[in-house]
C-alpha cells in the first residue's frame, strides 16, 4: 500500500480508501448495500490490516446508520485515533424541515454535531461538502467550515461533485478572506468516464487539490458482467448509476480483457489499476459487500500496468476532442516545443 500526500497539505493517506455506502442498507440506500456490524467489522478489519488508513462516509448514507456503523466498527477494533484519517460529508437533505439539507450555517453546524455524535469522534478529519448549493452563498458556507477548523472539530475541508469554476471560484475566496481552503474533491474518475479530464484533472494540478475518486468501477460495470449493458443481478441492475456510455465501455472492456488475462488478475483490478497509474488521483475509494469482493479490490495495488499496456488502455478510453481543448492544444504546442528543445550539448 502507498500512501500520497493530502492535496497540498502534510497529511498523507493511503492509496486504497474504505468507502462505506455499503453499510445499513436504510432508505435510498438498500439497492447499494445493506451490510450491518459484524461484516463491517470485518471489511474494515480486513482494510486496516491491509495499510488502509483512510475511511469515507457521509451523513446522508443510510441516513446516518452508516456513520453510526463505522464509528462502532473502529471502537470495536481498538484502532487509535491517530492512525486513521475518517472523512464525511454535508449537504443532502437529513430531515423534513426546510432547513434540513444545504451548505448553510445553519445546515452545516448542526450536522457536524449530528455526524460526531453517530460516529463517536470528538474530530473529522475531512469535511466535505456534499454538492453545490445555488442557494447559499460560497462565503457563508466557507466562513462556517473556517470556523470548525479553527475551533478543532474540522481538520481539513474538501467538495464532492463540483465543477471546476466552482472550485476556483471557492479557493479565490478562501484567499481573499483569509479563510481554510478546500484541499479536495471527491469526483467520479474511470477509465470508461475520464470526462473529469477536460476540466477537473487541469485545475486540480494546478492548484494542488486531492483528488479522491469515488465509483472506481462505475458501479460494477467495470467488472465485465454488465458487458452490453445487460446483466440480471447486481448493483446495476437494480440502481443503474453512474452512467456508461455502453459502446465506448465495451470498447474499453475489450481492451482491459486480454491484460488481465495475461496477468491472471480480474478485470476490475486492471480498472483499479489505471486509476492508480494516473499522477492527478490522490486515493480510490472502494466499497464492498464481503471480504472477497474487498480482497479484489484491494490487490490492485499489486498490478503493474507497463507503458505499453497503459498506451492500449488510453486510446481505448480516450475522450472525443472537444473544444475548447483541441484549439488550447493547437494555439499552444509552439510554446510547448520552445520550453521543450534540448539544451546545447545535451
Amino acid at each position: 500500500m502507498r500512501y500520497n500526500q493530502f492535496g497540498r497539505t502534510g497529511l498523507f493517506v493511503s492509496e486504497l480508501c474504505l468507502g462505506t455506502m455499503t453499510f445499513g442498507g436504510a432508505g435510498y440506500f438498500k439497492s447499494i448495500g445493506q451490510v450491518q456490524q459484524g461484516d463491517a467489522d470485518a471489511l474494515l478489519r480486513r482494510a486496516v490490516d491491509a495499510g488502509v488508513n483512510f475511511i469515507d462516509t457521509a451523513n446522508v448514507y443510510s441516513e446516518g446508520l452508516s456513520e453510526e456503523i463505522t464509528g462502532q466498527a473502529i471502537r470495536n477494533l481498538g484502532l487509535k485515533r491517530d492512525e486513521i484519517v475518517v472523512a464525511t460529508k454535508v449537504m443532502g437533505p437529513m430531515g423534513q424541515a426546510p432547513n434540513s439539507n444545504g451548505t448553510s450555517r445553519y445546515h452545516i453546524m448542526a450536522q457536524v454535531e449530528a455526524s460526531l455524535g453517530r460516529l463517536g469522534l470528538d474530530h473529522i478529519d475531512l469535511y466535505q461538502i456534499h454538492g453545490w448549493d445555488s442557494v447559499t452563498p460560497i462565503e457563508e458556507t466557507l466562513r462556517a467550515l473556517d470556523d470548525l477548523v479553527r475551533t478543532g472539530k474540522v481538520r481539513y475541508i474538501g467538495v464532492s461533485n463540483w465543477a471546476a469554476w466552482q472550485m476556483v471560484k471557492a479557493l479565490g475566496v478562501s484567499e481573499r478572506l483569509g479563510l481554510a481552503r478546500f484541499e479536495s474533491t471527491q469526483s467520479y474518475y474511470t477509465i470508461a468516464g475520464r470526462e473529469l479530464e477536460r476540466e477537473i484533472v487541469p485545475m486540480l494540478a494546478s492548484e494542488k487539490m486531492g483528488l479522491m475518486v469515488w465509483s472506481p468501477l462505475a458501479g460494477g460495470y467495470l467488472s465485465g458482467k454488465y458487458r452490453n449493458g445487460k446483466s440480471a443481478d447486481g448493483r446495476r441492475a437494480q440502481f443503474d448509476f453512474p452512467p456508461v456510455d455502453i459502446a465506448r465501455g465495451d470498447k474499453v472492456l475489450d481492451a482491459m480483457a486480454p491484460i488481465a488475462e495475461a496477468k491472471g488478475v480480474s478485470v476490475a483490478r486492471i480498472a483499479l489499476a489505471w486509476l492508480l497509474h494516473q499522477p492527478v488521483v490522490t486515493s480510490v475509494i472502494v466499497g464492498a459487500k464481503r471480504v472477497d469482493q474487498l480482497d479484489d479490490n484491494l490487490a490492485a495495488t499489486e498490478v503493474a500496468l507497463s507503458a505499453e499496456e497503459l498506451k492500449t488502455l488510453d486510446e481505448a478510453s480516450a475522450l472525443p476532442r472537444e473544444y475548447p481543448g483541441w484549439m488550447l492544444q493547437r494555439q499552444g504546442s509552439y510554446r510547448a516545443e520552445m520550453v521543450n528543445q534540448p539544451r546545447r550539448g545535451g
